[in-house]
């Protein structure tokens, strides 16, 4: 378990809520609330991420208090938490060594999410947000756009039917997230949900794979297999990739539709086709079918009700949403979650996402393996991602530069009590920092090494060794 920080929270009248707590749990922080006399002796200085002043709320001086913080732990980070009569300029002299920010509400997530990005860099970037288990409560179709907001229409509007639903949409968009919500919605719900990728089959075995096979039917069918047609017997079959259907097959798929029935390959037997059919595609299928690579009539069959999927650079205001939805999965999969500072998101909302909502999954684990536990700010995403017009750059407190001079080392990762496997963890970085290298330079292997500091030859071993490609986006 990584190392555990709170913010305390310095507060006299200790009323039964603090406006300061909800917003911190908010952002994923863990919080103590302790008086003036007694903040000393109820917390352990390494466990202190920062200490909150709330200057309406104490007793004693807000200066009295800061002095005595400083004496205490010197490179802990004071916040003083006042509104606009409380001075706090005359506290500069003695806080020279702390973060002091002076706050006009309680209720801005976002600022406070910056200035606990600030702590932590006096710190180092990263620490456990908290040591409870994460909600495995998860919706699969995030986003609060105009765009996802249709798309819920139209699926509430068809789920409880059994016409068939053509996706459309780029690769990455989530064409098999909305499937299976269809699913879910439809009166077929307690039966199976069977997804098949018609492109990555090969053609002379599809047929077996959608239909099954008897015995002795072809070289290797040693036994009666069943297809997936039958496994999705009274369900919902999803046919994945349908515009790379060979034209045989779409011959036998069309037969299906119109006469509900199939049969297995080597078998004269009929069998019921009572499944709900539901098919995407990244192709333009007009296109396909205007160059006679795709059957007009099957089209018009699978086209009854279409839905065309967004690509992710349409509805940019979901990137902030969908980024805590990958965060929580790695959580509970047992990974390190991440935060971004709102430069960085700011930023990530520019990208033109070719890859789509499977690109911006990719970069939340990357940056949890970079920045485990952490905040990523605008300078820590990979150069591709870095839109910075119009935004300020984040100044590091001159705390952190000092607590990391007389350290006299680099802040590291903290050990977890029970270890880690330093081994991978090591390659995971390595795999990491060829990844960045080869997207800032374009793919250049000879400029990426010249990045890293090593000979064009031993990265290109490296990138045998990691099985490092350049990905090629539909």
């Amino acid at each position: 378990m990584w190392q555990s920080m709170r913010i305390v929270i310095i507060d006299d009248k200790q009323h039964d809520n603090h406006p300061l707590e909800m917003v911190l749990s908010f952002v994923g922080e863990r919080c103590t609330r302790l008086t003036s006399g007694n903040w000393h002796n109820d917390v352990d200085a390494d466990e202190v991420l920062a200490v909150v002043i709330d200057a309406s709320q104490v007793s004693n001086s807000v200066a009295e208090i800061v002095s005595k913080v400083s004496d205490w732990k010197q490179t802990v980070p004071i916040i003083v938490y006042a509104d606009a009569s409380h001075d706090v300029d005359a506290l500069s002299e003695q806080a020279t060594r702390q973060l002091v920010a002076t706050l006009d509400s309680g209720s801005n997530h976002q600022q406070w999410l910056n200035i606990i990005h600030l702590c932590q860099l006096c710190h180092s970037n990263n620490h456990a947000f908290d040591d409870e288990p994460k909600s495995a409560a998860l919706k699969n179709l995030v986003g609060n756009s105009p765009a996802m907001g249709e798309i819920r229409k139209l699926i509430s509007q068809v789920a409880k039917t059994d016409a068939n639903v053509l996706i459309l949409g780029e690769s990455g968009t989530g064409k098999e997230v909305v499937a299976q919500n269809l699913h879910r919605q439809s009166n077929r719900a307690d039966a199976a949900f069977v997804p098949i990728n018609c492109g990555a089959i090969p053609a002379e075995l599809l047929e077996s794979e959608l239909f099954g096979h008897e015995k002795g039917a072809f070289t290797g069918a040693i036994t009666t297999r069943q297809g997936r047609f039958e496994l999705a017997k009274g369900g919902t079959i999803f046919l994945d990739e349908i515009g790379d259907m060979p034209m045989p097959m779409q011959v036998k798929l069309l037969r299906v539709l119109q006469e509900r029935v199939f049969e297995r390959v080597g078998s004269m037997s009929h069998i019921e086709a009572d499944v709900r059919i539901i098919a995407a595609t990244h192709r333009d299928l007009d296109e396909a079918v205007a160059e006679g690579k795709f059957r007009e009539d099957l089209y018009y069959r699978l086209n009854v009700f279409p839905i065309e999927m967004p690509p992710l650079k349409d509805r940019a205001e979901d990137v902030p949403l969908l980024m805590n939805n990958f965060t929580k999965r790695l959580q509970d999969a047992g990974m390190n979650g991440v935060r971004f500072t709102p430069n960085a998101m700011v930023s990530l909302t520019r990208h033109d996402w070719p890859g789509n909502v499977r690109e911006l999954a990719n970069l939340t684990e990357r940056m949890s393996i970079l920045f485990p536990e952490g905040i990523v700010d605008l300078l820590d995403l990979p150069a591709k991602y870095k839109y910075d017009d119009g935004l300020s750059q984040t100044v590091v407190p001159d705390l952190a530069e000092q607590n990391q001079a007389n350290s006299g080392k680099k802040v590291l990762r903290p050990i977890p009590d029970d270890g880690f496997d330093l081994k991978n963890y090591l390659v995971e970085v390595e795999k990491m920092y060829i990844n960045q290298a080869l997207e800032d330079c374009g793919w250049v292997v000879a400029r990426a090494a010249k990045r890293l500091g090593m000979r064009r030859t031993t990265l290109v071993e490296k990138m045998r060794k990691h099985e490092i490609q350049k990905s090629v986006v539909d």
